[in-house]
């Protein structure tokens, strides 16, 4: 059965979170009387208020936004900045906001409109009335610039959706709810949620360069505001919905008006199609909790105080976001808990049957990959059904296999960061500091990223083309050797390099290195190179090769030994650099 899926030949592709969320909101127009503006926020400073939001969630280019108040001055700022969204905020008094609205859409109907609101009575009343075709969504403002966040990543969200689906598989929640207020204070709470969860597993990434990218590949938010536009979504996506989020009363087109079960029949009818997808239905009413059991969904009571506590749990729990939680499934006790793909590898074997039976017969391995933007695994594994696989034993190894090949393509041509906890044997490639690589340095990483790029060199029977196992000492840790030891005097004298050699042995590494080397030893089974990489080596105009002493050390399992023999190798590369020649 295994050979079926050639795990041999399976090849992961890497993602490319660069071609993720390419289209951005850059430049926003806000049309309000300047008391609106002001009331945005206490005292006007809404791009401080965006950029601090956007910082603590570790996101980039946050938004700028030009406030206007009158149509002529809107008008004028179009002519000549290119704007991505228009937010409009209609006062209380005047009725025609509405009509220069529309206006400007007439004029530039390529730019979303989103109308944000005051709630009281008299708005909602006079909102009733109005034709909102021309706007993308009508918001409720209650006061917190959570919402703008939300407002924009929103429509960046439906702006990139189908590219980055059909790209990657990034996979989307849906929210279905047609309540302005309701939907006003969901979105705020889900993306704070996601966001901070996406912060949370681009840890994952090797380095700080991958971690921003990572994040692109966080769950899109998508909300529904009819029965039609949300099916129509279901079935257009299916295969990529991490989750959906429905209220129970909303409009059908067909018949004109809200349908008191609309909610009901939506879970109905994906229930026909995938009996797995987590459904959480939110109600007001709350005998609707009947139907929650019915279609295996979970119930959250809108007037219940902690509403936004409910969610945010629910959607942890059931969307596959935080640790991946291996339960008994007659109790749904919890057994184990992984936080990280070599966790989960780790113990593969060791959960019971029944219970590993449970999660991989319901999805739960495969969506809790694709909440953690691990697109190629959580592709390959979600095909591999129990029903298609009829063998525990066989799925385990499945996994197992596939992790492996997974974390060996992501590790392979990446320069990463050295961390004690995620060093092992399938890591390449790794830095401790934050300075130069230097030339020898660079140059393994080059051959390690060809290697990656060439999925042929695979196909060789009994042979693997790899570089050894590598570590690099920046030139900062250099530098604070240097520094902390006082060396320069002596090392920049006259003296003979057996003396140079002897204060350089003399002297002391930074202290924190110790138990980075012991995690090395532990995964190097091998005698170990200490060869030097300076700036100039492997540069094309002055040849530097060879300048430098390399020191060879044994394997050893007196650890204390081989920490010895490698600080004084480290140590006398570090003193050859001040020798004669």
């Amino acid at each position: 059965m295994l050979s079926k899926f050639k795990l041999n030949q399976l090849y992961f592709k890497d993602t490319q979170f660069a071609n993720l969320m390419t289209r951005r909101i850059f430049n926003v127009l806000l049309i309000a009387n300047p008391y609106d503006a002001f009331m945005l926020e206490d005292d006007g400073r809404i791009d401080e208020k965006i950029f601090n939001e956007y910082t603590s969630l570790s996101l980039r280019y946050p938004p700028r936004f030009t406030q206007v108040s009158t149509c002529e001055e809107a008008l004028t700022q179009l002519a000549s900045i290119s704007f991505d969204l228009i937010i409009c905020m209609p006062g209380t008094g005047d009725n025609d906001s509405f009509d220069v609205t529309r206006y400007i859409k007439s004029l530039y109907e390529q730019i979303p409109m989103v109308i944000l609101t005051p709630f009281s009575h008299g708005i909602t009343k006079r909102i009733a009335n109005e034709d909102l075709s021309p706007f993308e969504y009508v918001f409720c403002w209650l006061g917190n610039t959570d919402l703008l966040v939300s407002i924009i990543k929103l429509i960046e969200d439906k702006m990139n959706l189908e590219h980055d689906v059909n790209e990657v598989g990034v996979q989307l929640i849906l929210l279905v709810e047609d309540g302005i207020r309701f939907y006003s204070s969901i979105l705020p709470n889900l993306y704070k949620f996601v966001l901070k969860q996406s912060q949370e597993f681009s840890t994952e990434a090797l380095n700080a360069h991958q971690r921003t990218l990572r994040m692109r590949g966080r769950p899109k938010i998508v909300l529904a505001r009819t029965y039609e536009e949300a099916f129509g979504i279901y079935e257009k996506y299916k295969n990529n919905i991490l989750g959906v989020i429905t209220d129970v009363r909303f409009p059908r087109m067909e018949r004109g008006e809200k349908d008191g079960l609309a909610g009901i029949k939506l879970c109905a009818a994906i229930r026909k199609e995938d009996p797995f997808v987590p459904l959480i239905i939110q109600s007001s009413e709350s005998d609707n909790v009947a139907y929650a059991a019915k279609y295996d969904a979970a119930f959250i009571d809108k007037n219940s105080k902690k509403m936004d506590v409910d969610l945010r749990r629910i959607v942890s729990d059931n969307f596959g976001f935080g640790d991946f939680i291996f339960r008994n499934p007659d109790t749904l006790e919890e057994i184990a808990r992984v936080k990280n793909l070599k966790e989960l590898q780790n113990i593969l074997f060791a959960v019971p049957a029944e219970s590993f039976l449970y999660h991989i017969s319901r999805n739960h391995i495969s969506r809790w990959l694709y909440s953690r933007a691990m697109f190629p695994v959580a592709e390959f594994l979600r095909p591999i059904t129990w029903n298609s696989l009829q063998d525990v034993d066989a799925h385990r190894r499945i996994i197992f296999e596939a992790i492996v090949k997974y974390r060996k393509m992501k590790n392979q041509g990446v320069v990463a960061v050295f961390k004690r906890d995620r060093f092992d044997r399938y890591s390449n490639f790794a830095r401790i500091g934050d300075g130069s690589l230097g030339g020898k340095g660079r140059g393994l990483a080059f051959i390690d990223n060809l290697v990656k790029h060439h999925p042929e060199f695979e196909e060789f029977e009994n042979a693997r083309v790899a570089i050894p196992k590598t570590i690099v000492l920046c030139t900062d840790v250099f530098d604070e050797f240097m520094d902390t030891n006082n060396l320069y005097q002596i090392a920049l004298s006259d003296v003979n390099d057996d003396v140079i050699l002897r204060y350089f042995l003399k002297s002391k590494l930074p202290d924190r290195l110790v138990e980075d080397f012991f995690t090395f030893f532990d995964v190097v089974k091998s005698p170990i190179a200490v060869r030097s990489s300076s700036l100039l080596e492997d540069s094309h105009y002055q040849p530097f090769a060879g300048i430098y002493n390399t020191y060879m050390i044994p394997y050893l399992d007196d650890k204390y030994e081989m920490l010895r023999m490698l600080s004084d190798a480290i140590k006398g590369v570090y003193a050859s650099v001040y020798f004669r020649d």
